[in-house]
């Protein structure tokens, strides 16, 4: 996998169900960003096992996504239409109902391929891209098929970089909204440790 940190977001065109249900077969990445952030997250198949958990578990926080200005988006391999069929099952049966962002269809496997995380030539790997304002990619995970992410960890990658790109300032380990920063100097490493280090 080529290692994408730093480097422009491959931009897309392809099918997708928005969130009032209805299918753009011309969806963009770039477009939909509009210079907001991104959280662009990949999953394998729809109507499988840890998948649902995962979108559902996005949803759920959609609004503390929006108030960050981060919009969000999920690929997969499958088709607009399958898409929308898993939006359309309740959650009791197995389905995610009506998720508040769009459903990519990736049925050629060209948007996995170009982010590099297409497993084996089949599915895509649970991989989450956070995006900035300029559609450079800033953070990265890949998780193996069995392992579901965290989907706080993925706001707080978020809070870290609004952080970062609007006081300069660096995030230490295990950073939250409302910890201080750490200025990136010799000096201020010295300082922030001195203050914090027990408790890392």
């Amino acid at each position: 996998m080529d290692n994408l940190i730093g480097k422009a977001a491959p931009d897309f065109r392809a099918p997708a169900v928005l969130e009032d249900g209805t299918i753009d077969e011309n969806f963009s990445l770039s477009g939909y960003l509009d210079g907001a952030y991104g959280v662009l997250m990949f999953y394998p198949l729809d109507f499988t096992f840890v998948c649902p958990s995962e979108i559902i578990s996005l949803d759920r926080r959609a609004d503390a996504f929006a108030s960050r200005d981060a919009r969000l988006a999920a690929v997969s391999i499958d088709s607009q239409f399958t898409h929308h069929a898993w939006r359309s099952t309740p959650t009791s049966e197995g389905g995610i109902g009506q998720v508040r962002f769009p459903l990519v269809a990736d049925i050629t496997k060209s948007i996995a391929r170009s982010y590099g995380v297409l497993h084996e030539d089949a599915v895509a790997l649970r991989a989450t891209f956070l995006i900035n304002g300029d559609l450079v990619i800033r953070h990265a995970t890949i998780n193996d098929l069995p392992l579901g992410r965290n989907v706080e960890e993925t706001l707080r990658m978020v809070d870290a970089l609004r952080f970062h790109e609007e006081h300069g300032e660096v995030c230490p380990a295990g950073w939250q909204d409302g910890d201080p920063g750490m200025q990136p100097t010799t000096e201020g490493v010295a300082s922030y440790l001195s203050a914090h280090a027990e408790s890392l």
